[in-house]
């Protein structure tokens, strides 16, 4: 039986950090993963390009039934220490986003990078191996896999979200937690488009592809997750609502709830009809200041005012404009679930771990890091910053060998 000071399960971005952290403090580590192919869901993000961290990341870009439990890692291990390590790779990037950070080339430099810096700890990886068994024994921890039997004074779990099969995703933290008595905070898809069965227009798939940017906002302000208000740009699909806006919001939503869209800013509406030479204008003319002719059009059938110019518009009809436009708040029907969302909402519960290692408290040596907690980030790098950071702090935290 093979002995190792650490065994990581699970070789994506928190999985690869901690061991190579860990390698490089001198320890012996193993990482075993399930896939084919290791670190996918790095190859596959941010268009294949990586949104590796962002540049604002702190504790209010994260979702947690506990909020203060990301405080002490995300100080520890900062957006600008990935930077650092990623400058010292000559890796090439650029900010595209309100501090989101991608590579210039592509997603398989920082899956190099990570495994250069497992290298350098002299790390084993083996795939695809599959872990069968865990025990807890005097010594630590024994693992048996498909393919061999280890011991280990310290074992990290680090096997991502529930499954999104093409990207190597399991519930084996979960199950894992579940066998040792680990509460667990029930899961669903975040960072996922919502669908809509009615309610917006007649035929949506008539203006699938159109984006512009919408203030949105989900969720109730002292309820599980709390509420999230997001000003970015919002993307109609052939099933409902997509784009950045739409995924942000869908991360506080909960079933059975509206969400809240300013398709129109009221601000700049009550601007521009207060010009002269808006009076002379059709409504659907003065929509088009906002949206593309299409929509444009598709709102003022929608209130009746189709061909209506400004001036013959009666003050009830214009307060309709306000409450259909800018205060506008419909149900979704669901989201359209695990294969299109990004990451996992809920998880391993944070109560069951101390925020300053990531340790479960009653099982000396036995860590939970990245996405399988119960930590999720908003869009724009912050789930990858949430990995390196959870990842460097179990790292940092291994207890010694007898």
């Amino acid at each position: 039986m093979d002995s190792f000071d650490l065994i990581v399960v699970g070789a994506g971005a928190a999985g690869l950090f901690c061991a190579g952290v860990a390698g490089q403090l001198g320890k012996k580590v193993l990482v075993i993963d399930h896939s084919d192919v290791i670190g996918e869901k790095i190859r596959i993000s941010g268009g294949g390009r990586c949104n590796f961290t962002n540049l604002h990341s702190n504790p209010s870009n994260f979702l947690s039934m506990n909020p203060h439990f990301v405080k002490s890692a995300l100080s520890r291990y900062s957006s600008n220490d990935f930077i650092e390590l990623v400058k010292k790779y000559g890796i090439q990037f650029h900010e595209k986003h309100k501090g989101q950070l991608f590579c210039d080339g592509s997603a398989k430099e920082i899956v190099q990078m990570l495994l250069s810096e497992c290298g350098l700890g002299k790390v084993k990886i083996q795939y695809p191996e599959e872990v069968e068994t865990i025990h807890q024994v005097d010594s630590g921890w024994e693992v048996l896999s498909n393919l061999g039997h280890y011991q280990t004074t310290n074992l990290v779990i680090a096997t991502g979200g529930l499954p999104v099969p093409a990207i190597g995703a399991s519930d084996f933290a979960l199950k894992l937690a579940e066998k040792l008595d680990i509460p667990v905070i029930s899961p669903r898809a975040a960072l996922v488009p919502l669908a809509f069965t009615s309610g917006i227009f007649s035929k949506i798939e008539d203006f699938a592809g159109i984006s512009f940017p919408v203030h949105i906002s989900a969720g109730q302000h002292k309820k599980n997750y709390g509420s999230g208000k997001f000003a970015e740009d919002l993307l109609i699909t052939h099933k409902g609502l997509s784009g950045p806006a739409v995924l942000q919001a869908s991360s506080y939503w909960q079933e059975g709830e509206p969400v809240q869209i300013e398709w129109l800013n009221q601000e700049k509406w009550e601007e521009l009809i207060s010009l002269p030479e808006s009076r002379s204008k059709t409504v659907e003319q003065l929509f088009t200041e906002f949206f593309p002719t299409k929509l444009a059009k598709e709102f003022a059938e929608q209130l009746g005012l189709a061909g209506q110019r400004w001036a013959e518009v009666s003050n009830r009809n214009k307060d309709s404009i306000i409450q259909h436009l800018c205060k506008w708040s419909i149900k979704p029907a669901g989201t359209l679930g695990w294969n299109k969302a990004e990451v996992m909402l809920g998880g391993i519960d944070t109560k069951a771990l101390d925020g300053k290692t990531m340790m479960v408290k009653k099982y000396p040596g036995l860590f939970f890091i990245g996405e399988c907690v119960d930590v999720t980030g908003h869009l724009g790098g912050h789930n990858f910053q949430w990995a390196w950071a959870s990842g460097y702090v179990s790292a940092n935290s291994l207890i010694d060998s007898h």
